[in-house]
């Protein structure tokens, strides 16, 4: 990805607008038998997807330091904000990139985003 002059962005560490960091949003689904895995890391449950909520790179997960935490996610496409809980981990030393906000369909709803993109380019910061 490039900056505006041109230059590399470190999506991972870097400082996104207003104080948020610059991430990569993906689509998870977070009710048991669905493609998201097993339950949760924070609760050990499974949550429904219209539930407001998130799963965050392990760097940010802070090894459950952000459990039940609210997070302010802004979409980089549509400009809109929305808060969401961090409920689990996305493993960064198990193939989830270390720059992933991994939302619930109900998260890209309310960003006014559609599922089937796959990825959107995001900043989040702590609510």
């Amino acid at each position: 990805m490039l900056d505006d002059r041109g230059g590399s962005v470190d999506w991972a560490t870097a400082g996104g607008l207003s104080g948020g960091t610059f991430a990569v949003m993906t689509v998870n689904r977070f009710q048991k038998g669905e493609d998201g895995g097993g339950a949760v890391a924070c609760d050990g449950r499974f949550h429904s997807d219209d539930d407001l909520i998130v799963a965050l790179s392990s760097g940010w997960y802070a090894g459950g330091k952000r459990c039940h935490k609210t997070i302010r996610i802004t979409s980089k496409d549509t400009g809109r904000t929305v808060e969401a809980q961090v409920v689990d981990e996305c493993d960064s030393h198990n193939g989830c990139k270390k720059n992933i906000v991994d939302s619930s369909p109900a998260v890209w709803k309310k960003l006014g985003l559609h599922t089937d993109v796959g990825e959107v380019h995001i900043t989040w910061s702590d609510a």
